[in-house]
């Protein structure tokens, strides 16, 4: 079976346009200098994408709403964070095929501001027309997610609840998908990737891009995340059972143990959305050097982990890597205080 078939006899619902560009770096190799030890750098463009602003949730969503309308669910209810970029994309996604859509918005970040807590993705959550619930703090998200589904079906409904950031098997099928795809446009611009570069929070696109990758016949050691969610150990143990579950769910005999996986922990800093100057760093000399968007929370965090990875020659002087840029620009907006600094 071809490997694009593993994935496309899943539901599926069409949010894409087509590949996301693969890019070189050049001007920010010239910033570098001698700093970037001959290390070609290049990103995955997963932040440009048509629909909702862009962002890797989209290749989740569109396996996990086509699972969700085959099973007749006229309301998606989806949890997250304040500044979720999941509930972000469910809300344009859900405007876009017609369903109803419910975001559950749990005070995962100590930052109290009203830029924070009114401001960035939950500004567009609103605007795409989803009912947003924003608890308190010690709420449970996925309890109240589930009470208002009980209430959905007892009016007449039916509704799909997704988990956080749409991490499970049928969402980590978009990166599957991905995995393949990455494979195709690195054979077509004759650069093969010596490392792939992500962060890793909820662990659905790493779990998904490894699972791809061992099925294409490639080293899963060789997709380096840093995780910007829980600590490294917990982040690997967590991971691990993820693809396992993606091997499972395509019936594939393939597993993997937790030495198998290439996580690193220096880039949490105090912990998921809490700013590092490293992080602020690294949006900084992108968007300096390239013009390009990194988010605060996911690839500020796992591009600092870049670099200093090729600092410390844990990325090979000389090398190819690929860094996938998730998306996640609105969130700037509400770490303004964070990033204002010269």
């Amino acid at each position: 079976m071809p490997d694009s078939d593993l994935v496309n006899r899943f539901p599926r619902v069409r949010l894409m346009n087509g590949p996301t560009p693969i890019q070189q770096l050049s001007h920010l190799e010239k910033v570098l200098g001698e700093k970037r030890k001959g290390v070609s750098i290049w990103v995955k463009r997963d932040d440009l994408m048509e629909l909702g602003g862009g962002g890797n949730k989209l290749r989740k969503l569109e396996f996990l709403l086509g699972e969700a309308m085959a099973e007749g669910c006229d309301t998606v209810v989806v949890t997250g964070g304040i500044q979720s970029n999941f509930a972000r994309l469910a809300a344009a996604a859900c405007a876009r095929t017609g369903l109803a859509c419910e975001v559950v918005l749990a005070q995962m970040v100590p930052r109290e501001t009203e830029i924070y807590q009114a401001n960035g993705n939950v500004v567009l959550d609103r605007l795409f027309g989803a009912h947003v619930h924003i608890l308190e703090l010690g709420d449970d998200a996925g309890g109240f997610a589930l009470r208002r589904a009980a209430e959905i079906a007892a009016s007449g409904g039916k509704a799909f609840v997704g988990t956080l950031g749409g991490s499970t098997p049928v969402g980590a099928l978009g990166y599957v998908g991905c995995a393949f795809e990455i494979e195709s446009q690195s054979t077509e611009i004759g650069t093969p990737f010596d490392q792939v570069v992500i962060p890793n929070g909820s662990g659905g696109m790493h779990a998904g891009l490894v699972a791809g990758a061992a099925i294409s016949g490639r080293d899963p050691f060789q997709i380096r995340a840093h995780t910007v969610l829980s600590p490294a150990d917990a982040c690997v143990a967590a991971t691990a059972g993820k693809v396992n579950a993606v091997f499972e769910l395509l019936g594939s005999k393939a597993r993997i143990q937790a030495e198998d996986l290439n996580i690193n922990g220096t880039q949490l800093g105090g912990g998921y959305g809490i700013p590092t100057s490293e992080m602020v760093g690294a949006v900084k000399l992108v968007g300096r050097s390239e013009g390009l968007l990194l988010d605060p929370v996911y690839g500020g965090k796992a591009f600092a982990g870049l670099l200093s990875d090729i600092e410390t020659e844990v990325i090979a002087p000389g090398s190819n890597v690929l860094f996938i840029m998730t998306g996640g620009s609105p969130g700037l907006f509400a770490y303004a205080d964070a990033l204002n600094s010269n």
